[in-house]
């Protein structure tokens, strides 16, 4: 490819030492390569470095602060944002080649994304298509800056819509699907604490029950077999964790209030 088109992709990294190569390969024929690593123990920039001179360190706060500001280290006119677990296909690519030169008037498009579970395809429960936008003009979008599982993203109209996938290497095993559950519902209980939301155990088992039997039910989950099966529950659990650990800190806030009237 003799000239790259003005494009930089954005990838955000945190000890992903045995996926990152991967990543960035698939993204060679973009101009520009922007890599913001959260000070990784293992020899994540290392290897980075090998693929472009644009690596910086920012210690990770909030999500949709931390992409944000990745995003202002470009100086190309369209930005790629991926994560490591994420790989560009030649599909996709020359599909964003083509057109990216015909200049188009949308100000961003929406990626399809398939979700894998080690290396199996999980094509059923709600997780495919699992579009989301990931590219977009300079500029034209940015994440709210809450701190959320998954930031609420900003840009005007016009969108426009992509075609070919990008690969999502979501987890390794079932193990690293569960550390992620305990991460992400740790924030969201944060979210509802924050917001002093009313969340009651009858009101949870019932929720915990609509989005097993959404996934594995009515949008198919039991397809992808026993994957599909845990990704059910997975989800099911999702809903239990954010309301025990909820539950968990209004408790320790009493506590606290309870013990400074004593001392008081």
């Amino acid at each position: 490819m003799s000239e790259k088109i003005s494009l930089s992709a954005v990838v955000i990294t945190k000890n992903e030492s045995e996926r990152i190569a991967d990543c960035l390969k698939s993204v060679t024929w973009a101009k520009e390569i922007i890599v913001l690593d959260d000070f990784s123990a293992d020899n994540t920039v290392e290897i980075a470095r090998q693929y472009t001179d644009k690596v910086s360190q920012r210690a990770m706060d909030i999500e949709g602060k931390h992409r944000n500001y990745a995003y202002a280290l470009a100086s190309q006119d369209w930005i790629l944002s991926l994560d490591a677990d994420e790989r560009v296909t030649p599909e996709l690519r020359d599909e964003i080649i083509d057109l990216l030169k015909k200049n188009p008037p949308e100000n961003g498009f929406t990626i399809p994304r398939k979700n894998f579970m080690g290396k199996v395809w999980m094509r059923y429960g709600g997780q495919y298509p699992s579009a989301q936008l990931r590219l977009f003009k300079k500029g034209k979008f940015k994440y709210d800056e809450l701190a959320e599982v998954h930031p609420e993203a900003y840009m005007k109209d016009p969108r426009g819509e992509l075609k070919n996938d990008i690969l999502h290497f979501t987890y390794r095993d079932f193990t690293d699907a569960i550390s992620k559950l305990d991460r992400q519902t740790d924030l969201e209980a944060g979210k509802w604490f924050r917001e002093k939301r009313k969340v009651g155990a009858f009101g949870t088992i019932r929720k915990m029950i609509d989005r097993f039997c959404r996934a594995y039910f009515k949008k198919e989950g039991h397809k992808d077999g026993v994957i599909g099966l845990f990704m059910a529950v997975n989800a099911g659990m999702y809903q239990f964790l954010s309301f025990a650990k909820c539950w968990e800190m209004k408790n320790r806030k009493s506590e606290v209030k309870s013990q400074k009237s004593k001392n008081d």
